[in-house]
């Protein structure tokens, strides 16, 4: 069964709390990595993407931009192709998710929860899958530390069925230090031949 509401307040006061602090700490930090984001990829620095939140209310995600614009005369069009070495980095580090601290401060996003995917997934979910917005997504989450972007399709979407199903604020603590680990090693960044994640296809996994 699904946590209860002291947990559900406590955890969004923790939330912008710890998203306050953090960003507050870590201004010049963040405030450096724009500007290198400036100085290698140009402008927009920041990355925006509407995600469907809690109860799949749309939200626009923030994140550092890791890609190039897409060139077809350069031949950079899919993910892969525009994904710099530079990108590639900030992503190994977990340093493009230093602007979803303010995603996580306006409560469009918890620090632990399934993570927000795309919009167009939402028609694809079966009942069970769709429990996953019944909390905030997260920064990071269960599917996250238990391999992150190389967990197939179904298991990750199970993963976050069982997180709402699970949710405390131990396995909330396991699951953070657990992506210290998984930060650090730099582990599960991607999927085989993809920048991050294949595309959601139900249909492809069914055949």
């Amino acid at each position: 069964m699904g946590a209860g509401r002291a947990y559900q307040a406590s955890k969004r006061a923790f939330d912008a709390v710890a998203a306050a602090a953090a960003l507050v700490v870590l201004a010049p930090f963040i405030g450096a990595v724009a500007a290198l984001v400036r100085w290698r990829l140009g402008r927009p620095v920041i990355f925006t993407q509407e995600r469907p939140g809690r109860d799949g209310a749309i939200f626009r995600l923030r994140k550092f931009r890791t890609m190039v614009a897409p060139d077809p005369a350069r031949g950079l069009i899919s993910d892969e192709q525009r994904l710099t070495r530079f990108g590639a980095a900030l992503r190994a580090w977990s340093l493009d998710e230093l602007p979803t601290l303010w995603n996580v401060l306006r409560g469009d996003m918890s620090l632990v929860g399934p993570r927000p995917l795309l919009v167009e997934y939402l028609k694809h979910y079966t009942p069970r899958q769709a429990r996953r917005h019944e909390v905030r997504p997260g920064v990071t989450g269960l599917a996250q530390v238990n391999g992150r972007n190389q967990v197939p399709w179904p298991l990750r979407l199970e993963m976050d069925v069982k997180y709402v199903e699970r949710q405390s604020w131990m396995l909330d603590l396991r699951i953070l230090l657990r992506t210290v680990g998984m930060v650090l090693r730099r582990s599960g960044i991607s999927a085989e031949g993809h920048a991050t994640m294949p595309e959601y296809r139900p249909e492809a996994m069914d055949a």
